[in-house]
């Protein structure tokens, strides 16, 4: 049995984990077991530089932490070891930036599970947020939407106007040729 002063600061660490994860836009959990030191820091330097809190956290702890906000189907990932990276401004940074470290390291991490929104993902639905365009190709594609329909109607308009423009040069070419 812990003493008092230990069992005051676990507590203290899951109140402070359970607050995070409540306030965050999103959230991954990691099995980084097999990664070099070399590539652990530079996947922290990554994040850091990006504003994503990263580190690793004890099962037992996130387990209480994730119960208290409502994560109650982390329970099954909460084993080995575990990571976890946080976003409090960008839901898709956490899971974008591990998923292209996954990729250009031949996979010495494993995505267990995320959240985003207060919403629990899986693996698969990690990967999916991480795979979306950009913020900023989204609004273009959604512009281009938009500007399409009306690039066509000034398309049909100018074909109109071209072609009464040539019916008129041809009604006044004949009433040239006709009146000489």
């Amino acid at each position: 049995m812990p003493n008092a002063k230990v069992l005051e600061q676990k507590k203290a660490i899951v109140a402070e984990l359970a607050q995070k994860m409540q306030d965050a836009k999103s959230g991954v959990l990691v099995d980084y077991k097999g990664i070099s030191v070399a590539a652990d820091t530079k996947l922290r330097k990554e994040m850091r530089e990006a504003g994503v809190e990263y580190g690793v956290v004890k099962n037992t702890l996130t387990r209480f932490a994730a119960n208290q906000v409502g994560f109650n189907e982390l329970d099954p990932v909460l084993n080995g070891t575990t990571s976890l990276a946080m976003s409090m401004t960008d839901p898709v940074l956490p899971a974008k930036i591990l998923n292209d470290f996954i990729k250009k390291n031949k996979n010495v991490i494993r995505i267990k599970a995320g959240f985003v929104e207060g919403k629990l993902i899986d693996e698969a639905g990690v990967v999916a947020l991480a795979e979306l365009p950009s913020r900023e190709v989204l609004v273009a594609k959604v512009l281009g939407g938009f500007n399409a329909p009306i690039t066509g109607f000034v398309g049909v308009l100018n074909a109109n106007l071209r072609g009464l423009v040539v019916a008129l040069n041809a009604v006044a070419e004949k009433k040239a040729a006709a009146g000489e």
